[in-house]
């Protein structure tokens, strides 16, 4: 037995164990790190004792195994780890020594044969590592004259028990000996972590310091800092996976997978006051097993033994338990390192974000600055229009100097002077020409053809360059639009990005208080008048739970109004209701559409829309398609689900406009256009924005007062640029927004329609958006006698106050919800 020297070396095995979880930051982890990662010592101390470790009182598989990993993942380094591979089983015995040095011979064999073939991969290993040790074992035992059916039996259990511990070093070695990008651990490779641990610790089994066990003690440590980290399930886990490990090695020591589970089991459940009671929950655990089936010697030991891992792990320095827990799932630590990696990835895609819509409005101010020759300089015009047109008839003339260097300012202004009168008239004959000049030039005839040619050849080359003037415009604006819903989705990116952990245990502690079983609460937006939560709770089997009782206590909680958006419950499916509430508006808007088609057809070429953006705002939208039937029908159609999607994306609704005039406007050669009438209106403000485009006007009905709303804008997709103008008004509750088509409006064959219209509406004498919809337009069929001379539709909007479904409910002692405050 070796004593105070493996008691030394025992201990900087643990402190190595330790010190790898992520390089044990701030305080002296940088020249643990170079130790362990540099100069290899960490492997060195693995390697030992991996070849030291015993099962079965006969199978060593661990060594052969890690150094077949290790041929991987530490190649500059094989050398030093089969030697110290080797000192470890030389150890035990020279027997074991051997059947490990040939087995990492033939490693070193197998795998350059498979690098010549091109086949090198660590998926190599299980199997490299399976051959080795077969082949090794057979051979030792060959040459010793052991080979009997029992050692072939027992070299096969090896090689498979070797080929499975390779699998579990591939997960488990780079855990421990390299830095992680990303601190998370799945189950299977904490498990895989905790057998390699347990493995490392089989080398020390047979090392005592004056009757206490040292892989006794370093396994209790090892549950108690586990324990520490991951509570009851993770400390029982370790205890049985390590307990489990260790009775392999000493079959004397079966008990220890009972002890060390309870142990762990017990530490774990008192983990949420400090280290201390971590240390009396493994007290009390060991101390009670112990007494159960141990002898007095054995209690005695058990007890130095428990007393010797609690205080190592009392001097175990903090940081270190929460470099651990960084990556056991479930604890705050992996938490806050998952957000902070989060928070790390959103911020990099903010930044790309920013990045694209700066180089947006850099593309934008580029195409909006403009060029030289978009400016028109008259003199500049001028020269260049007189330069073509004597290029072809006064350079070839003879009398060219008479009239250019001898006369040249009345030549000059001569034709200067023919110029404007081109311009001004389009065209020019010889009794418009000057008198002087007719009696010198001798090529008049000609003189005037190449005039009016360079003439029509101008004007296409201002109108181009116009045309290219008005295109870049556009694309600088659509680029501009772009630009700033990028930016907004940025912002938005970085709001949502608010940690509200403390609000959501809040709401759930305040519904809970009531009775309520709430599985789940993510707060998606807090902000006053934005709020949007999610909640998930069994399934309430049809009673509403959602409206009648959880919206109106969060109304409480909150100060504000909040109402289900939306819900979702899947009482047959998994039993679960999941729903979002948010901020309720303060106004709400009811519709009512009728319409009719040319001639009593079934399709229509006026279409509408009624969209909702989920932020508080409504839109409604007509348009009126060129003609009648399918292909009315089409462009009105999609002109609306192109603006729909355009204004869902973020994008102003000016430039919305914009862009779908450009696509009906280069989508066909053809003269094709429709109407627009659009009505944005904010239920939290009661704020609406008219934009008109070809449209009729609109209506606000008030009482009996009647208000119109038009513009004058021309239909989209008649020219390729448009100046849309929009018209704001307040709304009030009570008022009726009528919006229609030029069937409806243009039927009544009176002179002043618009005085026709508000006149009737004044009349009406319901208030019901339906009716009142369904009133007018069997008004102006009835004008027309019956007959439908063009497509009509009429829809109508009623804003009211938005009242609660339910009446607030009280919660007593509720706390107060703190929202974060957004500084933009």
């Amino acid at each position: 037995m070796i004593r105070n020297q493996s008691a030394t070396m025992a201990g900087k095995v643990a402190g190595r164990m330790t010190s790898t979880f992520e390089g044990v930051n701030k305080r002296g982890g940088n020249w643990l790190y170079a130790v362990s990662h540099q100069w290899s010592v960490l492997h060195l101390m693995m390697g030992f004792l991996l070849g030291r470790a015993v099962i079965l009182q006969e199978l060593s598989p661990f060594a052969i195994s890690f150094f077949a990993v290790m041929y991987f993942l530490k190649r500059n380094r094989l050398l030093l780890i089969m030697f110290s591979i080797i000192a470890g089983s030389a150890m035990q015995s020279i027997e074991i020594a051997s059947a490990n040095f040939l087995g990492m011979a033939m490693v070193l064999v197998l795998a350059s044969v498979l690098e010549r073939r091109r086949k090198m991969e660590l998926n190599y290993a299980p199997l490299l590592s399976f051959l080795a040790v077969l082949l090794s074992g057979i051979t030792v035992d060959y040459i010793l004259n052991k080979l009997t059916w029992h050692s072939l039996f027992m070299n096969g259990v090896a090689a498979l028990l070797s080929l499975i511990l390779t699998l579990i070093f591939v997960q488990a070695i780079p855990i421990l000996t390299s830095r992680r990008s990303q601190q998370n651990l799945r189950t299977e490779e904490i498990i895989c972590l905790i057998i390699l641990l347990a493995s490392i610790m089989t080398g020390t089994v047979g090392w005592f310091v004056q009757d206490v066990s040292v892989d006794n003690v370093l396994a209790r440590y090892l549950v108690l800092l586990f324990a520490a980290v991951g509570g009851g399930t993770v400390g029982a886990a370790v205890g049985v996976v390590t307990g489990l490990v260790l009775s392999l090695a000493n079959i004397d020591a079966i008990h220890q997978i009972s002890l060390l589970a309870f142990s762990g089991l017990l530490a774990g459940l008192l983990r949420e006051g400090r280290k201390w009671t971590v240390a009396i929950g493994l007290l009390i655990g060991s101390s009670i097993l112990t007494i159960y089936v141990g002898e007095q010697r054995e209690i005695l030991q058990s007890s130095l033994e428990t007393f010797a891992s609690v205080l190592i792990f009392l001097l175990t320095p903090r940081f270190v338990l929460e470099e651990i827990s960084k990556f056991i799932p479930g604890t705050e630590e992996n938490t806050s390192s998952q957000q902070q990696y989060l928070r790390k990835v959103r911020d990099v895609t903010v930044g790309k974000m920013n990045q694209f819509a700066q180089l947006f409005t850099k593309l934008s101010e580029t195409f909006a600055i403009p060029h030289l020759a978009d400016v028109p300089d008259e003199e500049m015009q001028k020269d260049y229009f007189l330069s073509e047109v004597t290029k072809n008839t006064c350079q070839r003339c003879w009398k060219r100097d008479q009239c250019w260097s001898r006369d040249f300012d009345n030549t000059y202004e001569a034709l200067s002077e023919m110029m404007r009168i081109m311009k001004q008239d389009g065209e020019i004959n010889v009794n418009e020409m000057p008198k002087d000049w007719l009696r010198k030039c001798v090529k008049q005839d000609r003189m005037l053809t190449y005039m009016e040619q360079e003439y029509i050849r101008w004007q296409n080359q201002l109108h181009l360059k116009q045309q290219i003037a008005e295109s870049r415009r556009l694309v600088a604006e659509q680029l501009a639009g772009v630009s700033r819903v990028m930016h907004n989705f940025a912002h938005e990116i970085q709001r949502e990005g608010v940690h509200l952990h403390v609000q959501e245990q809040q709401i759930l502690g305040a519904l809970e208080g009531v009775g309520l079983s709430i599985r789940n609460v993510d707060i998606m937006n807090l902000e006053e008048g934005k709020v949007d939560i999610e909640i998930t709770q069994p399934s309430c089997e049809g009673r509403d739970e959602c409206s009648k009782i959880i919206a109106p206590l969060l109304t409480d909680i909150l100060g504000e109004k909040i109402t289900v958006k939306n819900k979702d419950c899947q009482a047959l499916a998994d039993g679960t209701c999941h729903m979002c509430l948010g901020s309720a508006q303060t106004f709400e808007i009811d519709t009512g559409v009728a319409g009719a088609a040319k001639g009593g057809q079934l399709l229509s070429g006026d279409c509408f829309k009624v969209m909702e953006f989920g932020n508080g705002k409504m839109a409604l939208a007509m348009s009126d398609g060129m003609g009648n039937g399918e292909r009315a029908y089409l462009e009105s159609s999609s002109t609306l689900e192109l603006l729909q999607q355009l204004l869902e994306s973020g994008m102003e609704e000016t430039l919305s406009i914009k862009s779908v005039n450009t696509v009906l406007s280069l989508r066909s050669p053809d003269e094709v256009f429709a109407t627009v009438d659009l009505a944005l209106i904010d239920q939290h403000t009661g704020q609406a924005k008219f934009i008109k485009t070809g449209s009729t006007p609109s209506f606000i009905k008030r009482g009996k007062e009647v208000i119109p709303i038009s513009a004058n804008n021309l239909p989209i997709g008649i020219i390729d640029d448009i100046d849309v103008d929009t018209v704001s008004y307040q709304l009030k509750p009570g008022d009726l927004l009528i919006m229609m088509t030029d069937g409806i409006y243009e039927a009544p064959r009176v002179e002043n329609k618009n005085l026709w219209m508000k006149r009737k509406i004044s009349e009406l004498k319901t208030n019901h958006p339906q009716e009142v919809a369904d009133c007018l337009l069997e008004l102006v069929i009835r004008q027309h006698y019956g007959e439908i001379h063009d497509d009509m539709t009429v829809m109508v909007a009623r804003i009211e106050h938005y009242m609660l479904p339910w009446a607030t409910i009280s919660v007593p002692n509720a706390p107060k919800i703190d929202r974060p405050r957004y500084v933009s």
